[in-house]
């Protein structure tokens, strides 16, 4: 469906002020800030997206293709170690750089189709990504994709909370915790949650993010 050029560029105005307010606040902002930075009313941005869900999914496509394309850069190198820690040390700075995808990681959020693919493949260049580096022997061998998710949500709630120095207390938490997935001098201790529990994990995530939501309005 074609827009008229007025209601084109209200949408683009919208889509830019709420990656601009996300990644300075996160995804429950009050959509009430994101109109005011687009310059529209309220209704306006509801016209166009009707659900919180509808408008992330919107600014989410682009930030899932940087996150595809840190998972196809990893793998390009030959180095199980060095495309492994690639990945999560783009993934991180993604996080660090951006309050909605430090939010985004820790929940499951709704998403069209596009979004749906995006994600699927980056996971399968994720599960590639671990197998390869624990193949390898450079990984532990009890590292699973799991384990990168718990990284992942260890740094948005660092993002969130190291006012000031987010980036600074980024970078080193990766630095640390990638010393800590090599093989050499891994001891034996509890096994990551399974995929059940991390999804049922990232669903509450969701929960209270709409939660918190509807209270502010």
């Amino acid at each position: 469906m074609h827009l008229r050029a007025d209601a084109a560029r209200n949408r683009a105005a919208i889509v830019e002020a709420a990656r601009t307010v996300f990644a300075e606040q996160g995804l429950d902002v009050p959509l009430e800030e994101i109109a005011r930075r687009a310059g529209t009313g309220s209704a306006t941005l509801y016209r166009r997206f009707p659900t919180r869900e509808d408008l992330i999914a919107a600014v989410l496509a682009e930030r899932m293709s940087e996150h595809l394309d840190a998972v196809r850069n990893g793998l390009a190198d030959e180095d199980p170690w060095r495309g492994f820690a690639s990945y999560v040390t783009a993934a991180a700075a993604m996080q660090a750089r951006d309050r909605g995808i430090a939010d985004l990681v820790i929940m499951e959020m709704p998403a069209g189709p596009e979004i749906e693919e995006l994600r699927s493949r980056a996971f399968d260049g994720l599960v590639q990504l671990v197998e390869r580096a624990r193949h390898s022997g450079v990984l532990r061998a009890d590292f699973t994709t799991e384990d990168v998710v718990l990284l992942l949500m260890a740094n948005a709630g660092l993002v969130e909370r190291a006012h000031g120095m987010a980036a600074d207390a980024s970078v080193r938490l990766v630095h640390v915790l990638l010393d800590g997935f090599r093989a050499q001098g891994a001891s034996a201790g509890p096994p990551a949650p399974g995929p059940r529990q991390t999804e049922e994990a990232m669903r509450r995530n969701c929960g209270r993010l709409l939660t918190s939501v509807r209270r502010r309005r």
